[in-house]
């Protein structure tokens, strides 16, 4: 009998916030975009194609970007904009797909294994891109072949806005001539150890024995090497929507000490943040609960844009918990879910912070990995 092959495909909304941009205002087609803070101390989130050609790139700082390419039109972005065609790609590709993978806000993975019989994965991959474009009017490129890795990179050679099919035992073929940096997981870093070595293109790491990247990288080394082969048998994890993390207190005794319930709320909802970004996460809706003294329970929810950011989920937090504290009797137990998470690190909160909050996140993040989660906090979280 005839071994199964996997259909595994990748697709990535074109520069996805510049596009959402675009829709609104057509005027910016074809020019030079950069999306994020325009303060000394913002960066880039995002930038268009025209803008790259200047080497304008995610994470620059977006002073050396404006003096890179002056007539760029800076946007501070719009994250409600970006998590409502996020939310509605994601519709499509659920009601299209048997299995999805949402990876992050604007790229996904389907695993089409055994569609051939009916329709034929590389068709019915192309005709759902097409519907995405026509529901959507947003550009998307998809990578088609055997696994995950080797989908992703094709998608990153498709674009902008097309397709690549990478037939079963052609892998190896198709990736010897990239740069290495195209595998996922090779770093800036270890890109430089790799060109330290003279290796730069993946030929040359196919040709390398395992055993010497094993030796400079230790497990990473191999896992690498077998990217580099196109080899990769990891699945395509279905994603789920009610995807959650979630802390919960019960008072020793019921308690009516609102300011002290409100600080408790707080310091939940900081350390849920903060597990966010350890995990380089984003959540799109936020649950406060309270239980009374009769064992009553209350919840309400909100949907948000995506978001890791401390001064944006930390006020919401306190505005539900007001909107449910209406009975004013004792309070026996307090709760915070963040729901609808998905891989995005920072990137949408920084359209609204100018750099300002995720430098402080990042140096609140800094001193907790190394000292304990407990070892900073807001003073209201006490």
């Amino acid at each position: 009998m005839q071994q199964q092959h996997r259909a595994i495909v990748h697709m990535d909304l074109d520069t996805f916030f510049v596009s959402c941009e675009r829709l609104t205002d057509s005027r910016l087609e074809g020019k030079p975009i950069l999306i994020g803070g325009s303060s000394d101390r913002g960066v880039v989130a995002s930038c268009s194609y025209e803008a790259r050609k200047f080497g304008i790139h995610s994470a620059m700082p977006m002073k050396l970007a404006i003096r890179r390419c002056p007539e760029a039109i800076v946007i501070a972005g719009n994250s409600e904009t970006y998590s409502k065609y996020s939310r509605l790609i994601t519709d499509i590709v659920k009601d299209a797909s048997p299995v999805y993978e949402k990876s992050s806000i604007d790229e996904f993975y389907m695993d089409f294994s055994g569609m051939d019989k009916f329709f034929g994965c590389l068709q019915y991959a192309k005709e759902l891109r097409e519907r995405i474009i026509r529901e959507s009017g947003l550009p998307i490129s998809f990578g088609l072949s055997e696994n995950k890795t080797v989908s992703k990179i094709a998608t990153g050679e498709a674009k902008p806005n097309n397709a690549i099919n990478v037939d079963y035992g052609s892998e190896r073929t198709f990736l010897a001539p990239l740069s290495i940096r195209k595998i996922p997981s090779v770093g800036l870093k270890t890109y430089q150890t790799f060109c330290g070595l003279g290796v730069k293109k993946i030929q040359t790491l196919q040709e390398m024995p395992v055993e010497l990247l094993e030796q400079v990288f230790g497990k990473m080394g191999r896992a690498i090497w077998k990217k580099a082969h196109g080899i990769d048998t990891s699945p395509v994890v279905q994603y789920n929507e009610k995807k959650s993390i979630s802390t919960e207190h019960t008072f020793e005794q019921d308690s009516i000490d609102i300011q002290r319930i409100r600080a408790l709320l707080c310091g939940m909802g900081e350390k849920l943040t903060y597990k966010l970004r350890l995990s380089h996460k984003v959540t799109a809706c936020v649950t406060v609960k309270v239980r009374y003294s009769d064992f009553q329970t209350k919840t309400l929810q909100r949907k948000i844009p995506y978001t890791a950011a401390d001064h944006e989920i930390i006020p919401l937090i306190l505005t539900l918990f007001n909107q449910l504290y209406q009975r004013r009797v004792r309070v026996r137990l307090v709760g915070v879910r963040l729901s609808h998470l998905v891989q995005g690190g920072q990137q949408i909160s920084l359209f609204t912070d100018d750099g300002k909050y995720s430098n402080l996140y990042q140096a609140m993040d800094r001193i907790r990995n190394r000292f304990g989660k407990d070892s900073v906090m807001y003073a209201r979280s006490k």
